[in-house]
């Protein structure tokens, strides 16, 4: 049985409600008209236009976002005062934020991943195991990264019988070792 954890990645840290999350990232311009290239980090890759206005890393820049049509995996978009093809190739690589308390309430079981990001990680007897440096999913499910006391990066399915235990209120995650 697996847990189920929404990808708002391209930062590091835990998000707390005042927190920016990023939720995709501009990889170039498209055509000459000033649209751009948006890779969405969301669930459902539309989505990240319903996160407007859209802010930099460092939340200088605003950015309206409309989306305009997909081309394979990417999706193409209009951002507010971008109107030439030179513009949008000064974005590229920009990150698009969105604040956390915009997001809807996880589902029972579901996770966000900036939410498990920082996490303290026990196993079943109480040990520290170390910390939640990343979720990563290879196409399998999810998988917890600990960073563990001693340096060295484990990594945890995220799954019930893995990690039975996730409480966010707590910075806490349970891992049954037996998994790892």
């Amino acid at each position: 049985m697996s847990r189920k954890s929404r990808d708002t990645k391209c930062g590091s840290t835990p998000a707390p409600d005042d927190q920016l999350v990023c939720v995709g990232s501009i990889s170039g311009p498209f055509g000459t008209g000033g649209e751009a290239r948006i890779i969405s980090f969301c669930e459902r890759p539309e989505a990240i236009a319903e996160y407007s206005p859209l802010v930099s890393a460092e939340g200088r820049r605003t950015f309206n976002l409309r989306i305009t049509r997909r081309s394979g995996k990417t999706l193409i978009g209009r951002l507010d005062g971008v109107d030439t093809r030179e513009q949008a190739a000064a974005l590229a690589g920009t990150g698009l934020f969105a604040r956390r308390v915009s997001f809807p309430a996880p589902e029972e079981n579901e996770f966000y991943h900036a939410d498990l990001i920082g996490l303290e990680v026990r196993d079943a007897g109480g040990e520290r195991v170390g910390t939640v440096a990343d979720v990563l999913n290879h196409g399998a499910g999810d998988l917890i990264e600990v960073s563990t006391l001693g340096g060295d990066a484990l990594l945890v399915p995220f799954t019930r019988q893995a990690a039975p235990e996730v409480r966010i209120g707590e910075g806490l995650i349970i891992i049954d070792r037996n998994w790892c």
